[in-house]
């Protein structure tokens, strides 16, 4: 599976934005999706989840409630909807793919494949 990751930018404390990955290389059917982040000298962290059965979702605690994953298996695509932005939130955002028979999503780091990073920058 390979994955690209867009929509990463430079927006103020308070606005939105989504992120998309696209996947690539087979199909989706049994796939999970995550998005992780990292912010400079820090560890990569988990931020959503998105199994492929019925898309049930996972989030860290710090975004529950102001950001949203979803999946569109018609586009091959996974989103990133980001609200109510905050300073903290500011690093490189990587979209990672898992090929799993597990119903619920993967909130670790043990994906098989892992998208090129996207930079969200917040200002305060």
């Amino acid at each position: 599976v390979q994955l690209q990751a867009s929509g990463g930018g430079l927006v103020q404390a308070g606005g939105s934005l989504r992120l998309s990955c696209a996947a690539s290389g087979r199909t989706l059917s049994d796939v999970a999706f995550g998005w992780f982040r990292q912010a400079p000298g820090k560890e990569r962290q988990f931020v959503a989840g998105i199994s492929w059965y019925e898309s049930r979702t996972a989030y860290a605690d710090s975004v529950k409630g102001r950001f949203t994953i979803s999946r569109d298996d018609v586009k091959n695509t996974v989103y990133l909807e980001m609200n109510s932005l905050k300073p903290g939130d500011t690093a490189v955002y990587y979209c990672a793919a898992a090929l799993t028979d597990s119903d619920w999503p993967i909130i670790h780091l043990g994906y098989d494949y892992w998208g090129q990073g996207t930079l969200v920058t917040v200002s305060s």
